[in-house]
């Protein structure tokens, strides 16, 4: 399809959130390839308020991903892919699950495919692909589609009014937590704990990041560091955005707001243990270092300290 012509386009990307920030880049060329096109992003349930804000989509559809035998779901999500007139789907997921949205266009017409699935149109064959790091897998992906100069994630657009949280001039951002079911990517409680009390002897305000599932982790660590800031359950993507724009620095361990505390341009530390690999999925931004141990007890809080003071310096 020419990059000139008008037809609609869906860009499928459902989550995590660290994979739906890192698509944000991919996302932008996209629209900057199909200016005329009215661009619709399929996407879950918690991005799409912080979709429609970023403008990258004149429409954003919320997918309920439907299990195996919620066959009305099926019908209803087949029926609005057929009925929306695509020209070309860009598969950001690449996943089993955007692999069977490719068959639910059955029998046709089946639009312009970029993707990783039989039958794409401009398919992804790299042998490597599952060797890359997310954004250059995608950036290639893209290529090969005609899409070139994919940038990395621009969130200056994602603003809040954070005056309500009555934060220090100067503070830093602790995200302590990360997948329940994935402990061994966790820098211990303590730590984070003891960093928050090195933060706060610097008069720097320790502020702690996390959904409400998080907040008995969160109201440890603030209970042995007083003075600073539990935040648990209370910040959007918007206000994260923010807060990291305004911090000094910030520490945390892989996990998903780091991406866009990254992206956002906060001076970050990112914590890596054998559970998960920085070359695959390291987060990307103006400044943003990453310490890994095999498993992150053997990371000490000095070692994070002195990091954190040479970022807070530059």
């Amino acid at each position: 399809m020419d990059a000139s012509a008008a037809d609609p386009v869906l860009v499928i990307k459902l989550g995590a959130l660290g994979d739906f920030i890192q698509a944000l880049g991919p996302l932008a060329a996209i629209r900057r390839h199909h200016p005329a096109s009215r661009i619709t992003l399929l996407t879950t349930a918690p991005f799409v308020d912080f979709a429609k804000a970023s403008g990258y989509a004149d429409e954003v559809w919320c997918d309920e991903k439907p299990s195996a035998l919620a066959m009305v779901k099926w019908l209803k999500l087949r029926k609005h892919l057929r009925l929306g007139g695509f020209g070309r789907v860009y598969d950001l997921q690449t996943s089993d699950r955007s692999a069977i949205y490719y068959r639910l266009f059955w029998p046709g017409p089946i639009p312009e495919w970029s993707g990783s699935v039989t039958g794409s149109s401009f398919s992804h064959t790299n042998p490597g692909r599952d060797s890359m790091h997310t954004i250059e897998r995608q950036a290639e992906q893209l290529r090969m589609a005609g899409i070139e100069n994919v940038r990395l994630a621009d969130v200056s657009w994602a603003t809040a009014d954070i005056a309500r949280f009555g934060l220090a001039d100067w503070f830093a951002l602790l995200v302590p937590g990360g997948a329940i079911h994935r402990p061994g990517k966790r820098w211990p409680q303590s730590c984070y704990g003891e960093l928050a009390e090195a933060f706060l002897a610097r008069e720097i305000q320790p502020v702690l990041l996390g959904v409400e599932d998080e907040a008995w982790l969160l109201q440890g660590i603030a209970a042995s560091s007083a003075g600073a800031v539990n935040l648990a359950g209370r910040t959007d993507l918007m206000d994260i955005a923010e807060l990291s724009r305004r911090a000094v620095a910030a520490v945390g361990n892989d996990t998903g707001p780091m991406h866009l505390i990254a992206a956002a341009g906060c001076p970050c530390i990112v914590l890596y243990s054998h559970e998960s690999d920085p070359a695959l999925c390291a987060q990307r931004g103006a400044a943003v270092s990453i310490l890994r141990r095999q498993s992150l007890d053997q990371l000490s809080v000095d070692e994070v300290l002195t990091k954190a003071d040479a970022l807070i310096a530059a």
